[in-house]
This record gives C-alpha cells, structure tokens and sequence, in this order.
C-alpha cells in the first residue's frame, strides 16, 4: 500500500463517525408533535414545488405564473449556480404536512375569477394554455420528487413519473384525461383542472440501534412520497368535501360580464409505514421503474464490437503493414542498390509542414482539452456518487467550475501546439484561445436567455447571474489560460522526428476514398454508432424530465468514445499517408470532430419524432441549446483524434531511417 492509501485509512479508523452520506443525502428525522423528547427530529415536512415544464413547449414557467395557491416566497431555498442555469426555481409551497398527522380533506385557498376583470380572463386563459400544452407540476418532498404512479400499457407495469399534470384538454390525439378523470360524456376541447391531490408518505420506522436514535410507532425516516391529482368541483370551496368524485371541475371557455367562476384547492394526507424498505434504497422505486438498464447493456455491447473490430484493424496495420513497411524501408538504406521510396515515407519531408490556419488549429486544440477536462472529471464525480439525482443542479455546477478552472489546460495546450507551428504571434494566441470557443457558447446562451425573459419563462438567468458568470470567465478562465499559455510558450519547440523540405511536394491525384470530403465523413460514424443509444437518454433527461443516473454507463461509453475516434482517426490517417497525401493536420481534426455532425442530425431526427413542439420560439431555444452542445462535442471529439493522430504519425516517422 502507498504512503496515501496508509493515511486515509489511519483516518477513517480515527475518527468516530457513525456513517458518512454525501452532500445533498443525509437523513433527516421525522417524529410526532410532542414525541421529539430532546431527540434530533423534526416535526413538519416542507413541500416545496419547482418549475412548470412540458415535452411541447422548451419554455418553463415559475409555479406562481399560472395563478395557484401561493405561500411566503421569503423563504425559498438557496439555489446553486447549476439549478439556476437549468431553470430551477424551487418555492416553498402553501401545503401544510405535519409527520403522522393525517389530512383527509384540508383547504389550500380559494380563487375567483370575474368575467368583468380583464385580469382574471388573463389568469384564466393562461391556465387553459397550461393544460393545452400538459404543462407538469414538479414537487419536492424531504429532497426527492413527489411521484406520480400509474399503469402504463405496455404489459401493465407501473410507470412513477416525477412530475403530474396540472390538468387536461380532451383531445382526438392524446387523451391525457382518462387516468384522472372520467370524459366518456365530455365534449372535445373541455379543460378540467386538477385542484385536488391526495398525498400518500411512506415513512420507515428504525429503531436505535439502526440510527442512533430510537423514535418506536412516532417517528421516522421519509422514503417515498406519491401523488393522485383529481379533478373535484366543490359545491363550497371553503370547507371542501373531498370524496365526490363523480363532479369534475371544468374550466369555462368565456365568462360573461357579471358572471364568477370560484376554484377551490384541496389536499388529503395519508401517512403509510413500511419497514421493509430502508431509507438508503428510497431512490429504487423511481430509478427501477424506468427501464433503461437492459437497452444499456446492448448499447454497451454494441459499442465495444464497434471497438474490437476497429482494434483489429488497428493491431494488423501496427503489426503487419506498418511493420513491413518499416523493415523495408530501413532495408533500402542499408542496401546498396538505392530503390526509389514509395508510400508513407515518402512524404517524410512533408508530413510535419505546419498547416494553414494553424492558429486556428490550436485555439481548437486548447478549447477541446478543456472541454475533455471537463467532461472527464465531471464523469468522475458522478460516478462517486456526489452528483446525484438527489443533489440538484450539481452535475452543471461541477461541469461549470471544471470549465473555469481547466482554463490552464487550454492556453498551455494552444500554445505549445502553436508553437510547433512555428507561430509568433502568441498574444493573438492568447487572447482568442481564451475569447473565441467561450465566447461562441456565452453569445448563444445570452440570445437564448433574451427569448426566455421576452416570453417571462422561469429559465431566463437573472442577471446577477450573468454577472456571475462573466466574473468566473474574465476574473478565473481568462487569467488561468495567460498562466497556461505562459507556460506553454517557455518550454521548448516540439522536435519532429524529421525534418520539413523547403520546397512542397506534389501531392498524386487521390482516388475517392482518400480525398478530404468522404475521409472526414466517414470518419464520425463509427464514433456515434458507439454513443447514439446514450444520446437518447441524455436527451430524454434533457427535453421530457426524465431522470438520467447511469454514469457509470455513461463513462465506460465516453472511454469507447475515446478509443473509437483515436483508432478511426488514426486508420484515416494512414490511408491519406500512404497515398502520399500530408494534408493531415486539419483532416485528423475534422475526421473526428464530423461526430458532431451526425449528432446534429440525430437531435434534428429526435425533435421531429419525440417531441411536439410547434412554436417558433420553443423551436429557436431547442436548435440554439443543440447547437451549443454540437459545438462542444465537436471540440471534444477533434481533439481526441487529432492527438491520437499526431502521436501516431511522430510514432512511425521516429522509427525509420531518413538520410
């Protein structure tokens, strides 16, 4: 064991800790009214609810947008940088739960709307645009979702969504009605609200000897928290009657002048034990209800024949070709008859001549490092379990400040490429390596967020969060990248095994394969046949709220990734050699980098199949957020199989015999 591996475990063994959680999972306790006895426990349970969204529309909205019942806004909790980027707005909410104390029918509030007051036929048409579009409630109960489970009809499992609809629209194409409320006699176009839910908490019991802390029949720990949305028509909307079911409320289509319509929120509590399930395993019901994880394994598998059939084909050029090549090369030398040379190493002379725009090149080079910083130390986290489902807007959180502090990365990496260049003008090279990729990404996000504040959504960034995030970019990134690049520009020049001619060679006519246009778009399929499946996923996470928590998968498929663009690139690359074509520096690039193209053309394929959007603004955001994502995936995927290349290439040129 290394001297580390001593001193952690001396810690662990040291210090008297009962069990470690990780942040955003510890427990809390829940007792009794009047049971707390001086114990560490709490009594009410606080509901929060989060932002509105829909799979029909990209623009969120903030619980209070539609007119329901509202609490004190003074105490909301403190969102982190990642949840406010994503649009998350949690609010406390106006339901009142006490731990074992059960509700079965309790008042929210009550809403009037006159026919004669323009804002109230304002507040009403919004909550029929809200159901229109199936607009969900988000609620969060002790840390997790508030679960919404019903039969699905493929085989009759049950499906727990995080989310339940704020009402329904009976509609020819989608009957989003007919879980909740009986429409067999409902006429086309009738909204009715869901204003009533009934609350169903699951608690688990554990005794002292399981926590440290014993609380019998009258406390315990929260692991699980369902939801049943109803529609109810209360005949008093000040002591509602919860148990007529058989009377929906239906939204009017007008409201005359002197008429007023009256919505009345009701809940219903009802606390469940169940010792059965312990608290760590609370988050299985939602997770296992997803089925993901079969369709994973034959991503996984899929992707790694992908990587053994290019692994082959890599090993037998390494191995047979390229090792033939070498000793006949190295054979032509030391003989005496001289043959002229042919293939890959004649074009020795060029095959290290710096490129055109090769400032260009290494901006590219220095912002997909970081990207690839990015991504892989992100991953890693997620993996350990620190950014998990249950700790809300950390994986942008992680991904944001990995960015910022990689910027070291990326002026050290543009430099030194630059300088192999032969280039001089390393502050040009300075300032666009740390100005033009984060310039691309914050350009787009800020037009997309002035659509999201025009249209009053909940994921427009406030402006103090803007701020924020040109303080992390100019006062962090921007520093760090100089201090990379500084560095980058002291060492020493690369040496090429080789030596450049003055004078370029001819470059032979090249047959179809190995002209740039079909190289470079052959070289992104392999690469994205190895991550499509996992792009589905991601998407589905991004775009219809579904939950997204096998990074484990996720980071075997990035290592694939990886492998998969190096050894395309690298194949590419070799073909171009030997056809005496030195062209290399962009191609590598690009060869790897046109994954982001077919990604493109996935996530185009994807809204037109999956998702219903139809107006022009939720269209702009989706296209403006892809292309963001495209972009990144482009520098990240470039980068990888431009190094995998020029590793390569210094690699055969470095073991033959050049006069």
């Amino acid at each position: 064991m290394s001297l580390i591996s001593y001193v952690i475990c001396a810690i662990v063994l040291l210090t008297p800790i009962r069990a470690f959680y990780l942040p955003g999972l510890a427990p809390v306790n829940y007792c009794k009214a009047g049971e707390d006895n001086g114990k560490s426990c709490k009594n009410e349970i606080p509901l929060y609810v989060n932002r509105l969204n829909t799979e029909e529309s990209v623009i969120p909205f903030e619980y209070h947008h539609f007119d329901f019942c509202l609490s004190d806004e003074t105490e909301s909790p403190v969102e982190n940088l990642g949840q406010v980027v994503f649009g998350e707005r949690i609010r406390p909410s106006p339901y009142t739960l006490n731990f074992l104390h059960d509700e079965s029918c309790k008042k929210v509030c009550k809403k009037e709307y006159k026919g004669s007051d323009p804002e109230s036929i304002k507040k009403l048409n919004l909550l029929k645009m809200g159901m229109a579009l199936y607009y969900q409630h988000h609620w969060i109960l002790d840390n997790m979702p508030v679960t919404w489970c019903y039969l699905v009809s493929d085989g009759g499992k049950t499906y727990c969504s995080t989310g339940f609809p704020m009402g329904c629209q009976v509609r020819k194409d989608l009957d989003t009605c007919t879980p909740i409320v009986n429409i067999a006699s409902s006429p086309f176009g009738t909204y009715y609200l869901f204003n009533h839910v009934d609350l169903e908490i699951t608690y688990h019991s554990g005794g002292e000897e399981e926590w440290g802390v014993g609380f019998g029949d009258n406390g315990g720990r929260i692991i699980s928290a369902k939801v049943k949305p109803a529609s109810i028509k209360h005949k008093d909307p000040d002591n509602p009657d919860c148990n007529v079911r058989n009377s929906p409320l239906e939204i009017p289509n007008t409201l005359s002048s002197g008429e007023t319509f009256t919505i009345g929120y009701s809940y219903r509590v009802t606390y469940i034990k169940n010792n059965t399930i312990k608290w760590s395993s609370r988050w299985d019901y939602i997770l296992e209800s997803m089925p993901q994880t079969n369709i994973q394994w034959f991503s996984i598998l899929n992707s790694l024949v992908i990587v053994l059939f290019l692994s082959g084909m890599v090993a037998m050029i390494l191995l047979r070709t390229l090792h033939k090549d070498i000793a006949r090369y190295n054979q032509m030398e030391c003989g005496e008859d001289a043959q002229e040379e042919f293939g890959w190493k004649l074009v020795h002379g060029d095959v290290f001549r710096p490129p055109r725009r090769g400032m260009l090149l290494a901006v590219f080079l220095g912002s997909g490092s970081q990207v690839f910083g990015m991504t892989l130390v992100t991953l890693a986290f997620a993996c350990l379990g620190f950014l998990s489902p249950a700790n809300r807007g950390a994986l942008m959180t992680c991904a944001l400040v990995a960015w910022v502090l990689l910027g070291a990365v990326a002026g050290y990496v543009s430099a030194r490429v630059y300088k192999s260049f032969g280039g001089r003008r390393w502050k040009s090279n300075i300032l666009l390596t740390s100005m033009v990729c984060p310039g691309v990404v914050f350009s787009l996000f800020f037009i997309m967020n002035l659509v999201l504040w025009g249209k009053g959504s909940s994921a427009s960034v406030p402006f103090s969060t803007l701020v924020a995030l040109l303080a992390l970019w100019f006062g962090v990134s921007v520093p760090l990248t100089f201090i990379g690049a500084y560095f980058g520009f002291r060492k020493r020049i690369l040496e090429h095994p080789v030596r450049t001619n003055q004078i370029p060679r001819q470059i032979p006519e090249q047959s179809l394969y190995t002209q740039p246009i079909p190289g470079i778009v052959m070289g992104g399929v392999l690469p994205f046949g190895c991550i499509f499946i996992q792009l589905f996923f991601i998407l589905n996470s991004l775009w219809s709220s579904q939950m997204y928590y096998m990074f484990g998968f996720l980071f075997l498929v990035f290592m694939i990734l990886v492998i998969t663009c190096s050894e395309t690139t690298i194949l590419l690359c070799y073909f171009h050699l030997c056809a005496e074509d030195y062209h290399w520096w962009w191609r590598a690039f690009l060869s790897s980098g046109s994954t982001a193209g077919y990604l493109f053309i996935y996530c185009c394929h994807y809204f037109v199949t999956k998702l219903n959007i139809d107006d022009a603004a939720s269209t702009f955001l989706y296209f403006g957020y892809t292309f963001i994502m495209v972009f990144l995936f482009f520098l990240l995927t470039g980068t990888i199989g431009f190094m995998a290349c020029f590793w390569f290439v210094r690699k055969i040129y470095s073991v033959v015999k050049v006069d």
